[in-house]
């Protein structure tokens, strides 16, 4: 299933509640026996030509994007995954709980760590005869029809399988005639699938056709009387979950927990170091900024930010005139003078702020702090796990008190 299905868009059907102080939504999808049924067909399929797509309805595309949909005991279902392209649900501003509201009987064993390492995107739930999911803000996407569109209609569903006939099959369908074949082939295929009695005969229809890679018969039937689309099966049942009494739930979101790194890297003082003593780096800085004086006067300033693996600048008072490969000479002559200064007990410094003249050199260095000196907007600035990196190499003397902002920890309150 991938995420060219979508042609089917889940809405919400108009019916809002508030459940445990979170608004919930109700969604229009099919019933949780139609994707079960849709899901283990596809499934077989794939596996019937030797690519097995999961156990059941999972799906994983090994690329850090899956889906999962679970039967549970008592008439009940749940659909859950991540997409790491549109599942924006795990980036919201500020954060969103996905669970909050939710029914006891979800699988919160698997639930609660994915939404704890942001790798839980959707997760909706069936229960009296309706689908329901927390509700969102505008211009908020989850990835589910990104993940799952192939099961959401019928129309989705023969499609892909004609698709897995092509693509996987790599069998080219030339003829208008051989077009309606599978197109047949797939639909008595379905509708057994539908009436739980798949056998042979329906492989082979569609799948008798390839021959690299062929169609292994026996692969296909046991994953099909695995998903309980065979005569005598039945799709298996989840047991009902158990809502943990604690868990731990996002209270800032990245773009908060990062703001509150920034705001307090404001806020802190240098501490008190020596200064670097003078180095043929800084001399070599020094020269090539006066070479590329905006004014020709040798007045030249250059702010910087750098890290172990990342670097900004930003224009200053006179800024460097613009040549070929400036910037990557630039990026060169900061990094080496950055290594020359380097202390094991103090560390590096961050922000550098450099000014020539025709015949002197000014120079500031923050190792603790952000200087007034390098604009904030607020959404681009150092990453926090960058900024670890740089004070866990120093001693621990010589680490600022935001220090311990950055333990992800921070971003969580127990829920």
């Amino acid at each position: 299933m991938g995420p060219e299905a979508t042609d089917l868009q889940p809405f919400a059907t108009g019916s809002v509640f508030w459940h445990s102080g979170q608004m919930l939504t109700d969604v229009d999808l099919p019933a949780p026996g139609l994707l079960w049924t849709r899901w283990a067909t596809l499934a077989a399929t794939l596996t019937g030509i030797g690519y097995a797509d999961g156990q059941g309805a999972h799906h994983d595309d090994h690329g850090g994007s899956w889906a999962r949909l679970a039967l549970v005991d008592g008439a009940r279902a749940v659909l859950f995954g991540y997409d790491r392209d549109h599942s924006s649900t795990v980036e919201a501003d500020p954060p969103l709980d996905l669970l909050t509201g939710a029914p006891d009987w979800l699988p919160w064993d698997e639930l609660a760590p994915l939404a704890e390492a942001d790798r839980l995107g959707f997760v909706l739930w069936h229960g009296s005869g309706r689908w329901s999911r927390v509700r969102y803000p505008d211009g908020i996407s989850d990835g589910l029809v990104d993940m799952v569109g192939a099961v959401l209609s019928t129309e989705n569903t023969l499609r892909e399988l004609a698709e897995i006939v092509e693509e996987w099959g790599q069998h080219e369908l030339s003829t208008p005639a051989e077009r309606d074949e599978v197109r047949d082939a797939s639909e008595r295929l379905l509708t057994a699938a539908v009436r739980g009695d798949v056998d042979a005969g329906a492989f082979e229809r569609l799948l008798g056709r390839l021959t690299d890679p062929a169609l292994e018969l026996r692969a296909a039937l046991f994953t099909a009387g695995r998903g309980g689309i065979t005569a005598g099966t039945r799709p298996p049942r989840t047991a009902p979950g158990e809502r943990p009494p604690m868990r731990r739930v996002r209270r800032l979101s990245q773009g908060e927990h990062d703001r509150l790194v920034w705001g307090a890297m404001h806020d802190a003082e240098e501490l008190r170091r020596p200064a670097p003593p003078a180095t043929d780096e800084l001399a070599a800085l020094a020269g090539w900024m006066r070479d590329r004086s905006p004014g020709r006067d040798g007045r030249c300033t250059v702010l910087a930010y750098a890290d172990a693996t990342s670097m900004g600048v930003q224009p200053g008072e006179h800024p460097p005139a613009d040549r070929d490969g400036s910037l990557l000479e630039l990026t060169e002559l900061v990094r080496g003078l950055r290594r020359a200064e380097s202390d094991p007990r103090y560390g590096r410094w961050l922000f550098l702020r450099v000014a020539t003249t025709a015949s002197g050199i000014t120079i500031e260095r923050r190792y603790d702090s952000w200087p007034d000196w390098w604009a904030d907007d607020g959404v681009t600035g150092p990453w926090r796990t960058n900024l670890q990196e740089e004070m866990a190499a120093r001693a621990g003397d010589w680490r600022p008190g935001w220090v311990r902002l950055l333990d992800p920890a921070t971003a969580y309150k127990p829920g």
